[in-house]
Protein backbone atom coordinates (compact mmCIF):
# COMPACT_ATOMS: atom_id res chain seq x y z
CA UNK A 1 0.00 0.00 0.00
CA UNK A 2 1.40 3.31 -1.30
CA UNK A 3 1.11 6.33 1.30
CA UNK A 4 0.21 9.59 0.39
CA UNK A 5 3.45 11.41 0.66
CA UNK A 6 2.35 14.73 -1.70
CA UNK A 7 -0.67 16.19 -1.13
CA UNK A 8 -1.99 19.10 -3.02
CA UNK A 9 -2.77 22.31 -1.02
CA UNK A 10 -4.60 23.92 -4.27
CA UNK A 11 -7.67 22.16 -5.12
CA UNK A 12 -9.18 24.42 -7.44
CA UNK A 13 -8.14 22.99 -11.17
CA UNK A 14 -11.07 24.20 -13.48
CA UNK A 15 -10.45 28.11 -14.26
CA UNK A 16 -7.26 30.11 -14.56
CA UNK A 17 -6.81 32.55 -11.75
CA UNK A 18 -6.92 36.45 -13.71
CA UNK A 19 -3.79 38.01 -11.66
CA UNK A 20 -4.21 41.26 -13.61
CA UNK A 21 -5.96 42.18 -16.83
CA UNK A 22 -2.92 40.90 -19.22
CA UNK A 23 -1.78 37.40 -17.79
CA UNK A 24 -3.52 34.60 -16.10
CA UNK A 25 -2.27 31.93 -13.38
CA UNK A 26 -3.30 28.57 -14.34
CA UNK A 27 -2.46 25.04 -12.73
CA UNK A 28 -0.74 22.58 -14.44
CA UNK A 29 -1.48 18.91 -14.44
CA UNK A 30 0.48 16.69 -13.12
CA UNK A 31 1.61 13.37 -12.94
CA UNK A 32 3.00 11.62 -10.25
CA UNK A 33 4.90 8.45 -9.96
CA UNK A 34 6.26 5.76 -6.81
CA UNK A 35 9.17 3.74 -7.43
CA UNK A 36 11.20 1.73 -5.14
CA UNK A 37 13.79 5.05 -4.24
CA UNK A 38 11.45 7.78 -5.19
CA UNK A 39 8.88 9.72 -6.30
CA UNK A 40 8.79 11.41 -9.88
CA UNK A 41 6.16 14.31 -10.98
CA UNK A 42 6.19 15.32 -14.65
CA UNK A 43 4.47 18.84 -14.15
CA UNK A 44 3.11 20.67 -17.80
CA UNK A 45 4.15 24.02 -18.39
CA UNK A 46 4.33 24.48 -21.96
CA UNK A 47 5.87 27.54 -23.67
CA UNK A 48 7.99 28.17 -20.23
CA UNK A 49 11.79 28.78 -20.83
CA UNK A 50 14.29 26.91 -17.73
CA UNK A 51 15.37 30.78 -16.40
CA UNK A 52 11.84 31.39 -16.25
CA UNK A 53 11.04 27.94 -13.79
CA UNK A 54 10.88 28.43 -10.00
CA UNK A 55 11.05 25.22 -7.74
CA UNK A 56 11.45 25.82 -4.44
CA UNK A 57 11.10 23.39 -1.15
CA UNK A 58 10.13 25.81 2.31
CA UNK A 59 8.79 23.99 5.62
CA UNK A 60 7.35 21.12 3.67
CA UNK A 61 5.84 22.74 0.88
CA UNK A 62 6.66 22.60 -2.63
CA UNK A 63 5.78 25.41 -4.68
CA UNK A 64 6.79 25.38 -8.66
CA UNK A 65 6.22 28.93 -10.58
CA UNK A 66 6.59 29.09 -14.50
CA UNK A 67 6.02 32.15 -16.61
CA UNK A 68 5.48 31.59 -20.83
CA UNK A 69 6.63 33.69 -22.67
CA UNK A 70 4.19 36.23 -24.67
CA UNK A 71 4.39 35.47 -28.12
CA UNK A 72 5.64 38.06 -30.90
CA UNK A 73 4.16 38.42 -34.22
CA UNK A 74 6.59 40.89 -35.97
CA UNK A 75 5.38 42.35 -39.10
CA UNK A 76 2.18 39.87 -38.99
CA UNK A 77 -1.34 40.80 -38.34
CA UNK A 78 -2.73 38.34 -35.55
CA UNK A 79 -6.83 36.92 -36.52
CA UNK A 80 -7.28 34.36 -34.43
CA UNK A 81 -5.55 34.27 -30.68
CA UNK A 82 -7.03 31.23 -29.01
CA UNK A 83 -3.40 30.36 -26.94
CA UNK A 84 -3.92 32.26 -23.64
CA UNK A 85 -0.71 33.34 -21.63
CA UNK A 86 0.44 33.43 -18.67
CA UNK A 87 2.05 32.10 -15.14
CA UNK A 88 1.97 28.45 -14.18
CA UNK A 89 1.64 27.60 -10.12
CA UNK A 90 1.14 25.09 -8.00
CA UNK A 91 2.25 23.82 -4.33
CA UNK A 92 2.02 20.52 -2.84
CA UNK A 93 2.82 19.38 0.89
CA UNK A 94 5.57 16.93 1.02
CA UNK A 95 5.60 14.81 3.26
CA UNK A 96 8.85 13.81 5.60
CA UNK A 97 9.98 10.45 3.70
CA UNK A 98 11.71 13.07 1.16
CA UNK A 99 14.65 13.78 0.64
CA UNK A 100 14.43 17.77 0.44
CA UNK A 101 18.29 17.94 -0.27
CA UNK A 102 18.46 15.39 -2.88
CA UNK A 103 15.01 16.98 -4.96
CA UNK A 104 16.43 17.26 -9.00
CA UNK A 105 14.53 19.08 -11.48
CA UNK A 106 14.74 18.62 -15.37
CA UNK A 107 12.40 20.81 -18.14
CA UNK A 108 11.85 19.09 -21.39
CA UNK A 109 9.57 19.72 -24.09
CA UNK A 110 7.34 21.86 -21.99
CA UNK A 111 7.68 19.68 -19.05
CA UNK A 112 9.11 20.40 -16.23
CA UNK A 113 10.08 16.18 -14.25
CA UNK A 114 10.67 16.74 -10.65
CA UNK A 115 12.67 13.86 -8.80
CA UNK A 116 11.91 13.15 -4.89
CA UNK A 117 13.97 10.83 -3.56
CA UNK A 118 12.99 9.18 -0.30
CA UNK A 119 14.54 8.96 2.95
CA UNK A 120 16.62 5.95 3.10
CA UNK A 121 15.06 4.89 6.27
CA UNK A 122 11.56 4.50 4.18
CA UNK A 123 13.15 2.95 1.28
CA UNK A 124 11.72 -0.96 1.43
CA UNK A 125 14.40 -3.62 1.51
CA UNK A 126 14.87 -7.28 3.48
CA UNK A 127 16.05 -7.56 7.18
CA UNK A 128 18.17 -10.63 7.74
CA UNK A 129 16.92 -12.72 10.17
CA UNK A 130 19.68 -14.49 12.18
CA UNK A 131 19.56 -17.43 15.07
CA UNK A 132 21.40 -17.78 18.54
Amino acid sequence: MTTQVIEESRNNRAAPVVCDENRSVFTPSVDVMESENEYIAHIDVPGASECDINVEFDQGVLTVHAGAQDRSFAGANQLVSEYEIGDFHRTFRVDEQIDAGKITAKYTDGVLTLHLPKVAATVAHKIPVTSN
